[in-house]
């Protein structure tokens, strides 16, 4: 059996792929299909943390675009996170994976407080930990939030799942020509402006050396792949 390359990591889950096929809301069976992904993971003894992101339902940057307060967008944009962040929980729960949610802003009748020592507790002992309400303040996002949390529960890498297979240099959804990236230093994503995430994230993950993983959390076994150190998708690094 192959060593598995990734003690503890950090899981950041985009909104958008929750949908499936259609444009809003929660998809059951990608959901699930997800949550059945991450106990395969686990049971390689792999400590999962988890930052899911909240597009799927609401999206403070665009609201704020169309007029919006800016903060106000985004604390509702941060509850809709909460909101997928329960549902994964109930998905894993019920394949019998014990689960914690962790959320930045209080709401201690669904969650537990963001709280990093016992958020690493919990990885320990092979729990599961959703971080759900992104930093809790506004103007930061989640894939901010998702660097944020794994420098500080010392995760070795950030495995971020989308719609696509990779970095390239266009959105290949719109663009048939547009070539994937296998490997980029976070230099070169800054200086060629590739959105994989915002400056922020990428500062965080150079500064404190975390690579990042980005391939297609649609393609059933490939969190279990990146873990194992097979080659999927675009790999940021030093």
């Amino acid at each position: 059996m192959k060593r598995i390359q990734y003690k503890r990591i950090l899981l950041k889950i985009s909104g958008e792929v929750l949908t499936g096929d259609g444009d809003y809301g929660i998809d059951s069976e990608v959901i699930c299909q997800i949550a059945q992904e991450i106990k395969e993971v686990k049971n390689l003894g792999v400590e999962v943390a988890i930052v899911i992101g909240g597009g799927n339902i609401f999206r403070g940057m665009a609201a704020s675009a169309k007029g919006m307060d800016r903060a106000s967008a985004d604390y509702m944009g941060m509850l809709a996170t909460v909101m997928n962040g329960l549902a994964l929980q109930d998905a894993l729960e019920k394949i019998d994976v014990y689960t914690r949610v962790q959320t930045a802003i209080e709401m201690r009748e669904i969650a537990e407080p963001y709280i990093r020592r016992r958020a690493i507790r919990h990885l320990e002992k092979g729990r599961v930990v959703i971080f759900a309400a992104g930093t809790g303040n506004p103007y930061f996002t989640t894939d901010t939030t998702a660097s944020l949390r794994a420098v500080e529960i010392g995760a070795e890498a950030i495995l971020k799942g989308t719609k696509v297979d990779g970095i390239y240099n266009a959105d290949p959804l719109l663009n048939k020509r547009a070539q994937k990236y296998d490997e980029l230093t976070y230099l070169e994503v800054l200086k060629k402006q590739l959105r994989v995430m915002d400056a922020t994230a990428i500062s965080l993950c150079l500064d404190n050396r975390i690579p990042i993983i980005v391939f297609n959390l649609k393609k059933k076994g490939n969190i279990k792949r990146v873990v194992l150190g097979e080659k999927v998708g675009t790999k940021v690094k030093g």
